[in-house]
């Protein structure tokens, strides 16, 4: 028998961060940690995201101060507000929705 090597894979991170620069991704994954009420979760979600926009050199500097603002908040006993607004909505029957911003169409 041959020896066979098998080339090593990629690790998960470096996968789930590929997978987050596409848009719809990224909202996919922000909406289900939303759905699970865990700040740390959420906070541990937003910082994939950033990462991956950060890879692609898609994240301005304001976009950067935003994050560590509401990582602060999310990791801070204050942190239910916004899930506050989650169980609110769920109990009248709607939910949160993530989604990619529209591209702007330039017309000719």
């Amino acid at each position: 028998m041959k020896n066979v090597k098998i080339p090593p894979s990629d690790s998960y991170y470096d996968y789930l961060i590929s997978s987050l620069k596409d848009p719809e991704e990224s909202a996919m994954y922000i909406e289900v940690t939303l759905e699970e009420g865990d700040p740390k979760l959420l906070n541990l979600a937003m910082g994939n995201v950033v990462a991956a926009h950060e890879k692609m050199n898609n994240l301005s500097e304001e976009a950067k101060l935003h994050y560590q603002n509401l990582s602060q908040m999310l990791l801070s006993d204050e942190n239910s507000e916004i899930y506050t607004l989650v169980a609110l909505l769920n109990e009248m029957g709607f939910r949160l929705e993530v989604k990619p911003k529209e591209s702007e169409s330039v017309s000719s």
